[in-house]
């Protein structure tokens, strides 16, 4: 499993989604991506998992206690 995970400023990241493989959360975040500002930073889809958040990070580990199965797995733009 990978998981995504959006970051604001002074907030821990938090778990967003979960993929079956790094390709499809690559993918996803390609999708989401309105504006790439480096390092990971940019301006997101709304309507996507990470809308709300100004930076993304991906891990095949947990980085957070937070419940992978309370998020979408592999969502795809045609879930909106």
């Amino acid at each position: 499993m990978h998981y995504l995970y959006g970051s604001k400023k002074s907030t821990p990241n938090r778990l967003v989604a979960t993929f079956g493989s790094a390709q499809q959360l690559l993918a996803y975040v390609g999708w989401a991506t309105l504006q790439d500002l480096g390092n990971r930073r940019g301006k997101f889809e709304q309507g996507s998992a990470l809308a709300s958040f100004e930076a993304w990070e991906q891990s095949a580990e947990p980085l957070t206690d937070d419940e992978a199965n309370e998020v979408p797995f592999n969502p795809t733009p045609s879930m909106l």
